[in-house]
């Protein structure tokens, strides 16, 4: 069974850093396509960022140069890179790993930022 997997998250002051990773059991990690969402508790699950099989990068304008994506296909492992945090970037995190037309999503990863 296919499976992936969020970690990093955690309480954070604004204008402070986290860094998040994303990784899978079960499957080949290099295949896969992987975004990064989020969501806010009473709104919708928007996304991110996301970085393809083959290493180009998208950002969301909200997080445009304060985020940065990245994989470490030899390690199984995605990564964003969270500077300059705001309380606004309170969310639980998920990643969405895509090969073929199908996703799989993590469990999500909680990132609060306050002081």
């Amino acid at each position: 069974q296919v499976q992936f997997v969020e970690s990093g998250g955690g309480l954070v002051q604004p204008g402070g850093s986290l860094r998040l990773s994303c990784t899978t059991v079960g499957s080949l990690f290099s295949r896969y396509d992987i975004g990064w969402y989020r969501q806010s508790p009473g709104k919708q699950r928007e996304w991110v960022a996301d970085v393809t099989r083959g290493g180009s990068t998208n950002y969301a304008d909200s997080v445009k140069g304060r985020f940065t994506v990245s994989r470490d296909n030899a390690n199984n492992m995605a990564y964003l890179e969270l500077n300059n945090l705001k309380p606004e970037d309170t969310a639980v995190y998920y990643c969405k790993a895509t090969w073929n037309y199908v996703s799989y999503w993590g469990q999500g990863t909680q990132v609060t930022v306050s002081s």
